[in-house]
């Protein structure tokens, strides 16, 4: 084998292998893993073959019901945050006829799909509608932005839209079709995107009421525990150094008793609530405490009216 016939099969054969890499930039193949592309998508593109919501595809001037034989020029747009570029195709399952314009081309073999003929965007279509009325017409189109790479890599977002062109006479006309839009995707993806100053502006107040939230969250938990400890304190205090709580007489520690132990129920029931309804902690935390200020007041009568009676106490 001379050395020129080797160097030209080597050649050939890496031509063959890198082929699939690159995108079809002059339109897609009618057909890929045994289905149609208008209906399956341009799956050779994107991260893991799959649509992408990023790519906005939208199509203009379709009416609602068609007139036999009428022509409707269609817009085929593609919108995306990073590219402008891309391809299509569409298809109307041979019940009408459709006319390229510039940038696009008749599908081969494709019974009068349209596709793109170079990366471009909003190209512009003609339609005829059929000469009777076969029923309600569908169509399939798929649009795929592109990187600008030149392969079918994971950079690209592609989708695919159905619709549906009504039968005549069975929907009310559009008195101007070419301001109907049919179109799929997400468009917060699209429109959504910030600056660095308003991603900064929103971490910094995040960070903002975190610290506030939390500072809340200290300030009142610190301030309970305080009071808690200044009431244990004065308990302390005044057993040690007072001579034990005063007396209270049962006519009035009987009465005084129901009373404040009536509203610590009522302060455990409503606590519960707050608990089980995960209301906000401020609220729970008021409700809380104020049960345990109930509760103290049931112990403080307790401990008043079981000490013991002073000489002081009888005048």
């Amino acid at each position: 084998m001379s050395r020129r016939f080797t160097l030209l099969l080597v050649t050939v054969l890496a031509i063959m292998l890198a082929a699939p890499a690159f995108g079809n930039s002059q339109g897609p193949p009618w057909e890929h893993n045994d289905r149609i592309v208008p209906e399956e998508g341009c799956s050779c593109h994107g991260a893991g073959g799959s649509p992408s919501s990023e790519v906005i595809l939208s199509i203009s001037g379709v009416p609602r019901t068609y007139v036999a034989d009428a022509s409707y020029n269609f817009t085929i747009s593609l919108a995306h945050a990073s590219y402008s570029t891309g391809g299509y195709m569409i298809w109307d399952y041979e019940a009408g006829t459709f006319t390229p314009g510039e940038g696009s081309k008749i599908v081969p073999d494709s019974g009068g799909a349209v596709s793109h003929d170079a990366p471009s965007n909003d190209w512009v279509i003609e339609w005829q509608a059929p000469s009777e009325d076969l029923g309600d017409i569908h169509f399939s189109l798929a649009g795929n932005a592109v990187d600008g790479s030149g392969a079918p890599d994971a950079g690209d977002h592609w989708t695919t839209l159905a619709f549906t062109v009504s039968a005549p006479e069975t929907a009310a006309p559009d008195e101007d079709p070419s301001l109907r839009t049919i179109s799929v995707g997400d468009y917060d993806s699209l429109f959504g995107q910030k600056s660095d100053e308003q991603l900064e502006a929103e971490a910094q107040a995040e960070v903002a009421n975190d610290y506030l939230t939390q500072g809340n969250l200290y300030f009142w938990t610190t301030l309970s525990i305080l009071i808690i400890a200044a009431v244990i304190q004065g308990e302390f205090y005044e057993r040690r150094f007072g001579g034990g709580p005063p007396y209270l007489d049962m006519r009035l520690a009987v009465p005084q008793g129901i009373r404040r132990g009536s509203i610590a129920l009522v302060l455990a029931i409503g606590l519960g609530w707050a608990v089980d309804t995960e209301l906000p902690w401020g609220y729970t935390l008021v409700i809380g405490m104020c049960m345990l200020w109930g509760i103290y007041g049931v112990y403080r009568t307790v401990i008043q009216a079981r000490a013991q009676e002073m000489p002081m106490d009888m005048v």
